[in-house]
């Protein structure tokens, strides 16, 4: 039997067919849209579940699905299998997800966790983490999340709702206070460049752009757009901070940097590096080594859906 794995995030959603050794031989994508109602979106999810199962006639099929793996934002519980809110899905409020795909599969079971959690467990077990203790996992994307490994096992907390490196807090030089993720995600990034474009009049190829987002920015960062550059370096250096208060907390062996945001490189991450260097408390903090760019790309959820899945049947 296989395991059918399901990566739910704020911008997309993915599916995959796994074997029972963990190789993906099916796969499919489709946007999220979570600004309609949660039962519309819902209904996306399961029809794209279902475009990765295979028939029975397919090499792959093995007599149905012996497990589902479900990579969600959280804050969720994943225990109960319930997603209590989540900033990235607005109208979300204690939504019994993983009951609802169990039952729209013949009660499968059904393995939930936070996304950022499952890519930790996935570079840890099978990418740029592997042999690491601690190793922390940071998603900045969308939003920011995180996952920890310690001793080889995914750490949750008294709540099993850690971690959450997205909402550490900041005060800005003008008196407010910040999450990591209003400063350092796409979504932050965007808001930071429509800031910086109300409040400068630098010439900039942004302001005839139809919609300002990290992925704009970003492109025309790439460019050489000088305002762009430096809203991208403004995020690196908070980016930098959060990762000098990870290094603090955890004293890691690696932090694994995954998500859309890490696609700008050095534009990001060397201010990043440099305000996390210029911020610790002691050089033994850092090694050459410390942060690494995630190695599983896109499907790194999906990986670690169908290992958690694994996970629970074996016990």
């Amino acid at each position: 039997m296989g395991i059918l794995a399901i990566d739910f995030g704020g911008t997309r959603i993915r599916a995959g067919w796994f074997t029972p050794d963990l190789a993906l031989v099916r796969r499919s994508e489709t946007l999220s849209r979570v600004n309609e109602a949660p039962a519309a979106v819902i209904e996306r999810l399961l029809n794209t579940a279902r475009q990765v199962l295979p028939s029975p006639d397919d090499p792959h099929f093995q007599a149905g699905i012996s497990a589902i793996g479900l990579s969600a934002p959280g804050p969720l519980d994943a225990q109960a299998g319930i997603i209590h809110h989540a900033e990235t899905l607005p109208g979300w409020q204690q939504v019994p997800l993983a009951r609802i795909i169990s039952e729209a599969f013949g009660d499968v079971p059904v393995a939930m966790n936070n996304d950022a959690n499952l890519a930790a467990l996935a570079e840890y077990h099978f990418g740029a983490a592997r042999g690491a203790d601690p190793a922390i996992y940071l998603t900045i994307s969308t939003g920011i999340g995180g996952g920890a490994v310690i001793n080889g096992q995914l750490f949750t907390g008294w709540r099993r709702l850690a971690i959450e490196p997205g909402h550490m807090r900041f005060t800005l030089p003008d008196g407010r206070v910040c999450r990591l993720e209003e400063l350092a995600s796409g979504t932050g990034i965007g808001r930071l460049a429509q800031e910086t474009l109300v409040a400068s009049s630098q010439p900039s190829s942004l302001r005839s752009a139809e919609v300002i987002d990290g992925k704009t920015v970003g492109e025309a960062a790439q460019q050489g757009d000088a305002l762009a550059l430096q809203v991208v370096q403004q995020a690196g250096y908070w980016l930098g901070l959060g990762l000098a208060n990870l290094a603090h907390l955890f004293n890691p062996q690696a932090i694994v940097l995954g998500g859309s945001v890490v696609q700008l490189g050095d534009l990001i991450l060397r201010p990043a590096r440099h305000a996390m260097e210029q911020n610790l408390l002691d050089p033994r903090f850092d090694d050459p080594a410390l942060i690494r760019i995630a190695q599983l790309g896109d499907d790194v959820c999906l990986v670690g859906a169908a290992f958690y899945a694994q996970q629970h049947l074996t016990r």
